[in-house]
């Protein structure tokens, strides 16, 4: 497979990933305060099995990790299934909100 370039496209709020100037996936987000809302993550047929939407969410996450402060909130599925899987970006993920 050729090489994968993850770039953050804050004018569409998704971290997108590209194969040879192919868009291959991307995690949609929001801004919520001082977190980072992840709310959709896909990867087109064509890219399926080949390790992009893990890319994307480490990426992602590292990203996140950088900008101290800023946590997350792992609405996608996808994305809260990479985390749960990856232990060591557990620490990122907001506490549950407190209910009124």
């Amino acid at each position: 497979m050729s090489s994968i370039e993850i770039t953050d496209n804050s004018a569409e709020n998704r971290f997108e990933a590209h194969v040879d100037g192919q868009l291959a996936g991307f995690a949609q987000y929001r801004f919520r305060g001082d977190a980072i809302v992840f709310t959709h993550t896909e990867v087109a047929t064509a890219f399926e099995g080949q390790g992009i939407g893990g890319a994307i969410a480490r990426y992602a996450l590292d990203a996140v990790r950088a900008d101290e402060g800023l946590r997350v909130v792992p609405l996608c599925p996808f994305i809260r299934a990479w985390i749960e899987k990856h232990p060591e970006y557990a620490s990122l993920v907001a506490p549950p909100a407190s209910p009124l």
